[in-house]
């Protein structure tokens, strides 16, 4: 089956997340990559937007599902997004995400969890 990628490159949220005192009091900045592998077998239209998948619609699925609620794991909320956009995405065949805390750790530029998931 033919697919075309989507991906989006550190998009960056503020969520509720963590285990740590400090992280259960206040928001922390996340960045995300993900990536989109979607079925393309129907021809794409220029002047159709419903001929390609909308990925306005993924970043709002990803934003939304980090930023509803707090989390406690990474491992967690990288799970519910790409449980999210399988569901509600049936044309994505396949996404891979990564999640990360770049104010983790001081000696690093990031921390985080990156998870692949096909159908």
């Amino acid at each position: 089956m033919p697919t075309r990628r989507i991906f989006f490159n550190q998009l960056a949220l503020d969520a509720r997340i963590g285990i740590l005192e400090h992280e259960l009091r206040a928001t922390q900045p996340l960045h995300i990559d993900a990536e989109f592998d979607v079925d393309i077998s129907q021809e794409v239209h220029d002047q159709n937007i419903q001929s390609v998948l909308d990925y306005r619609q993924l970043r709002h699925a990803i934003v939304d599902e980090c930023t509803q609620a707090h989390v406690n794991l990474l491992e967690t909320l990288s799970e519910r997004v790409v449980a999210r956009i399988l569901n509600e995405f049936p044309d994505v065949q396949s996404v891979r995400i990564r999640i990360s805390k770049p104010l983790a750790f001081s000696d690093c530029a990031a921390v985080g969890i990156e998870l692949h998931r096909s159908r």
